[in-house]
């Protein structure tokens, strides 16, 4: 049983993971949103999971998203928000995910932020693409205070970018803060699509 802010969501979280649950999903993929596009796999779980309680929405992506993407579940990241356009990644500074001076690992630091821009980037792929990271950058300009949330952001145009066309790329513009709020690191993550190999 795990209760959180008072609620108890084992009840969804099962319903969440059953079987004939996972079935609607894949279902629910093979319907095209336009004359070109499916929406992807995570498309279909994120608008699944907004049927939800507002209050469980981010839990329950977090918890299936660890579920597949078995480091973000190692490291028990979680979703703060997730939306199409938007996200936002936390995690505790706690023994497991820090380094030798007891703030978060530096490989900590770009885990977060590859899932906050690899989510929205593969909320906006079509279920025919596969999203890639291409490349991370990241500057490390000061030590780590607390906590760390990484918030990624799309623009309009790389949503159509992204919704259109079968193969591109695109720089996912990302800002990491501390508990103080002030930016440890300036990373620039470039992802990739191409169409999914038969």
């Amino acid at each position: 049983m795990i209760i959180v802010d008072g609620v108890i969501i084992v009840a969804v979280f099962s319903l969440l993971i059953r079987y004939d649950y996972l079935k609607q999903i894949v279902r629910g993929l093979t319907k095209v949103v336009s004359s070109s596009f499916k929406k992807s796999m995570l498309r279909g779980i994120y608008e699944r999971c907004q049927k939800l309680p507002e209050a469980l929405r981010s839990k329950a992506l977090s918890f299936i998203f660890a579920r597949v993407v078995k480091f973000f579940g190692t490291a028990k990241l979680r979703f703060e928000l997730m939306t199409p356009t938007r996200s936002i990644v936390h995690v505790r500074n706690r023994k497991r995910v820090q380094n030798h001076i007891g703030s978060v690992h530096a490989v900590a630091m770009g885990l977060i932020s590859e899932s906050a821009t690899g989510a929205i980037v593969g909320l906006n792929v079509s279920a025919d693409s596969i999203p890639v990271l291409k490349s991370m950058h990241i500057d490390y300009l000061k030590r780590a205070v607390g906590d760390l949330r990484a918030e990624a952001w799309l623009t309009d145009e790389q949503v159509v970018q992204m919704n259109t066309e079968p193969k591109g790329e695109t720089t996912v513009a990302c800002k990491v803060t501390d508990a103080e709020g002030k930016e440890p690191i300036a990373v620039t993550m470039v992802w990739a699509w191409t169409p999914a190999r038969r």
